[in-house]
Formats: structure tokens, sequence, C-alpha cells
């Protein structure tokens, strides 16, 4: 199991344990070891492997949570976890996947108004029963039921990130099976969308018996679905379902085209055969009864005197009308990174000294990075005052003068106040290298008084950049109400960047808000918003979304060496 996987394990024990009415300490220990585990740079099955390596070493986790690794590891189940599931209404398991809806009032839910389904929560909000329960009032009320569209789709999507590790794990198990000649994942994970339905495998094989073998013996099958001669369907025990096909190989360029989709880029191809007198599908490109390219996606295109398009633009968007003007972008790549300008510490709520996340980032190929703690408003995160704050920018600078071929930006993650304006003073502000500012509170606020938040914060002469904008957590938060058009209006006029936040759970800006921007020129900041060493990762996942949204290397900013960043802020009012 992944490291990812083990920590929703124990997200779930802590949630079915407070469910129960446990001891705070325990939920506690779960819920520790579940952050602590989710935020390990290395692979967890390979610590469990490792002889000389002791899982208790990691902070966090003791012997109990240890012992409860290795048997997930190992068996990738936890008989704990099915001991609660059986004390547990199935319903509360339903109703948990509603946002800010914690084990505790899904108790209540259960207990007081015997809701046991969506649909009955529903009805039990718009018949404003809940609103009347101890604990909860008209604002959860409202809550809660705004958030039922997002729990009904919970389980049959997941984040790109967490689909990448299942792709790869398969795909790597697959390579095992004799007879392989060819394989690559499909479908809208290929296409790098933010949350995954299903995962599509296209193989090319002389044994198709031996593939479907092989992914049968795979640790996470839950349930062979169906199995034919050339089709294989599985569900996981997380709930995905992957299709595993065998395709002939003059037939894989196709398939592998047809079945990354999406469909309205395929509906828009077909239609462009069908004037040339062609017919495509996933068996190749025909004139008549002749096949006339199959074995590459490149010849499948060609064919259509078309470029073969990275997979993320198969939206049937702009590419085909950037294909016809002839200049396909050059998407921008992770490797065109040159900084990361948002990233915590352990002065707040980060899980890593100062100089542990500047190795970090030199071990990856940055040459810069900002530091950003949060601002004293984010009380909860232990957010700096201004002391605080000076007293860390006094240790960059001190950090500095020893370093070469590297620099530390003084920096902050400043709040947008619920009544407007920063949570730091502008002389403070004015000692930085980078502010970032960003709203935490009052995102339930109406439409046109967040919007005036963030164009006003835009408008201080001491603010770089807007971080996560529109404030979504994906599956869990929707974006709050904010004009956009506004706020790109607000930043090209200022001079101002906009941040996509690469956590797999934000990735916000969207891809569609990143081709907005772009129309508008507003450079993009493609920033981390790490809490921990391995956090910097995430950098890949925002490289993606921004590749979604056809950006360039020129339309992001950090692709730059920092003096050129610089020089971007307040260059365009």
């Amino acid at each position: 199991m992944k490291n990812a996987q083990i920590a929703d394990v124990f997200e779930q024990v802590a949630d079915l344990l407070e469910f129960q009415g446990a001891n705070p300490f325990r939920l506690r220990a779960y819920r520790n070891g579940a952050r602590a585990i989710r935020d390990l740079p290395e692979p967890v099955d390979k610590l469990v492997k490792d002889e000389e390596r002791d899982l208790t070493e990691i902070p966090g986790i003791g012997k109990d949570l240890a012992e409860k690794i290795v048997t997930l590891v190992n068996t990738g189940d936890l008989p704990m976890l099915k001991e609660l599931c059986a004390k547990t209404p199935p319903s509360v398991l339903v109703l948990l996947r509603v946002p800010g809806l914690g084990p505790k009032k899904a108790a209540v839910l259960y207990n007081d108004l015997k809701v046991g389904s969506l649909e009955e929560l529903r009805a039990a909000c718009e018949a404003h029963q809940v609103r009347d329960l101890k604990g909860f009032g008209e604002k959860t009320e409202q809550k809660i039921f705004d958030g039922l569209s997002i729990a009904s789709t919970i389980e049959e999507r997941m984040y790109w990130a967490t689909a990448d590790e299942v792709a790869q794990a398969i795909v790597e198990h697959l390579r095992g099976a004799k007879g392989l000649e060819k394989i690559d994942a499909a479908g809208s994970y290929r296409r790098g969308r933010e949350t995954i339905g299903d995962l599509d495998i296209l193989v090319v094989s002389s044994k198709p018996d031996q593939i479907m073998d092989r992914l049968a013996k795979y640790q996470d099958v839950a349930e062979v679905i169906a199995r034919g001669d050339t089709k294989m369907s599985v569900r996981l025990t997380g709930g995905l379902q992957v299709d595993v096909r065998v395709v002939p190989a003059e037939s894989f360029g196709a398939a592998l085209q047809y079945f990354t989709g999406s469909k309205a880029h395929n509906v828009v191809l077909r239609g462009r055969a069908k004037t040339k007198g062609l017919k495509i599908n996933e068996y190749g490109v025909f004139r008549g009864e002749e096949r006339i390219a199959g074995a590459t996606e490149e010849e499948v295109y060609k064919t259509l005197g078309l470029p073969c398009f990275p997979p993320e633009l198969r939206e049937a968007r702009r590419e085909f009308e950037w294909a016809d003007a002839g200049h396909l972008p050059d998407l921008v790549e992770r490797a065109d990174l040159r900084g990361d300008l948002h990233m915590h510490t352990t002065e707040t709520d980060g899980k890593a000294t100062l100089e542990e996340m500047v190795a970090a980032a030199r071990e990856r190929g940055l040459s810069y990075i900002a530091i950003t703690d949060h601002s004293k408003r984010v009380s909860m995160a232990n957010g700096l005052d201004a002391t605080r704050l000076r007293k860390q920018w006094s240790e960059i600078d001190r950090l500095n003068a020893r370093l070469k071929g590297f620099t530390v930006l003084k920096g902050v993650e400043v709040d947008i106040l619920e009544k407007g304006g920063l949570d730091l003073d502008d002389d403070v502000l004015s000692e930085a290298d980078w502010v970032v500012a960003s709203v935490h509170y009052g995102q339930s606020q109406p439409r046109e008084q967040i919007t005036r938040r963030i164009v006003d914060a835009l408008a201080n002469p001491h603010v770089s950049a807007i971080a996560h904008p529109t404030g979504r957590l994906i599956n869990r938060r929707k974006a709050y109400e904010v004009d956009l058009d506004a706020v790109f209006k607000a930043a090209r006029q200022h001079g101002k960047l906009l941040e996509l936040n690469a956590n797999p759970a934000r990735l916000d800006l969207d891809d569609v808000a990143c081709a907005a921007a772009k129309g508008f020129g507003i450079p993009i900041v493609i920033s981390s918003d790490a809490h921990s060493v391995g956090g910097l990762d995430v950098l890949r996942y925002g490289v993606l979304q921004a590749r979604r949204g056809g950006l360039t290397k020129e339309d992001v900013a950090n692709t730059r060496p920092w003096p050129a960043v610089k020089k971007l802020i307040g260059s365009r009012g």
C-alpha cells in the first residue's frame, strides 16, 4: 500500500472511533499517525521491508501504529478497521463524506433524526430539521446542504495524484507478465484531469491470458468484475475500477488516442476524418476497408493533417484552433521551474525547519525559494506577528550569507482580513522580498465582498501575488464566490501575479482559470505550499494543471531566475 492509502485508513479509523466516543488521546494518535505517514518522503512499504529501519523512529508512530502499518503493507487490509465498520451503521460512512460534517455531528444526525443516507440528509436540511439540533444552527445546516453535491461524487473520483500512484504500481506489476510488448495508461488519467473516475490501461501482448492472470494477482484487487479474451475489469480495495485491454500492435496508437479522449476531442476528430473521406476509431484510421494508420498516435493524427496533441490539451477547447494556426503551445515542464514561492516551516504549521526546507529545495534542483509562514490571523497555525516575522527574516539573512548559488527570499503568507485590508502593517510588509496574500476566513461572504477584499489586496504595493485564489478544496470544499474576471483585471492593472497552488487537494487556480489568466497576460506562479520536505514534490501536479491550461514556460513566472520574477511584479500597471 502507498503512503496516502495507509494515511487514509488511519483517518477512517479515527473517524469511526470518534463516532463511537473513544478516548480523545486515542483519536489524536491515529490522526497524528496519518499526517506523519502522508508527509513522509519515503515509501512506507520500503521501510517495512528494510530490516535495519524501525518505523517507530518516525515522529508520531508508536509501536501499536507501526504494527498496523506492517499489517497494511503485507496484507492490504486492517482487521481493526473491519471491526469498527461492523460496529458502525453504514450510513455514517456516507454522512462523513459531506464536507465539514465530522463524526460527532454525524452521530447526532443518525441518532436524533435517523438520517441514513445523503437523500435523507438533504430532506432533513430542506425541512429545516437540522438547524434545531444542539450544536448545529442555521449556518451549519446551510453548509451541510451545500456540501451534499460534493459528497455524492467523492467515491466516484479520486485525486489525480492518488490515481498516479495506483496507475504506476499496476503498470509496473503488469510489466512482469510474459509476452508483454507495450503498455500505457489512457483515459482522463493520461489527460491529467485533477480527479479520476476510473483507470484504463492498454497493452500489446502475444499472450493475453498471461496479462489477465497477472492482473488478478495484483495485491489490491478486491473483485474481478469481468474477464474476456482481450479485456478484464477489476475493482480495487479503494473502489477504483481498472480496465485492462489487450490490443493488436497495429492498432495500439489508435486505441491509445481513442481511450485517452476526451469524448469532445474525439467528436471533433471524427468530424475532421469524415471531411477527408476517412473513418477513425479505436482500431485505426480507415479509407474504406483499408487501414492506413493506427500503430502510433503520431500517424493517426498525421493522416488528418494534425500534430500529435499533448494529452493534457485534448479537451476540445482551443487545441484545434492552435493546430490550424500552426502554433501549438510548447507546454511548460517540471524541469522549467527555477523556484518555489510558497512554503511553511516549523515557525508556524510546517513540519521542517528553515534549513531542512532549503536543503530539500536544493536537492530538487531549485535555485531559490520564498519562506512564507502564516501571519498572526491564522492563530491555529501559530501565525507570526511582526516581531517573530522579523526575527525569522534575520535568520534568513544570516543563512543567505552562507549560501552559494541559492537564494532564500524573506516572505510571508499574509491574511486578507474579513473586513478588508491585510493582517500586517505596510511598514512590515515593505521589508519583505515576497508577499503572498490569501483568504482563509470569511469564505462564505457574498461574492462582491470577497472580490473587493482580493482586489484591494492586489492594489497594495507590497503584495506580490494571491495564493490559492478561489479557496477550493477538491472533493471537500467548493470555491468561494469570487468574480475572477475582476481579480484578473486588478492583477493586470497592478502588475501582480496569481498562484497555481500545486497541492493536489487544491490545484487552485484550476485549468480553465489558468487559461483565462493567460488571456489577460497575467503570469502564473506554480507553488507547492509545502508544509514538509516531501511537500515540495507536489510541484509536478501544478505543472500538469498548468499544461491543461495551455501554459508555456513564458506564462509561468517562476521559470525565470528571481531577479526576472522581481521585475515582473508591478511592471504592467
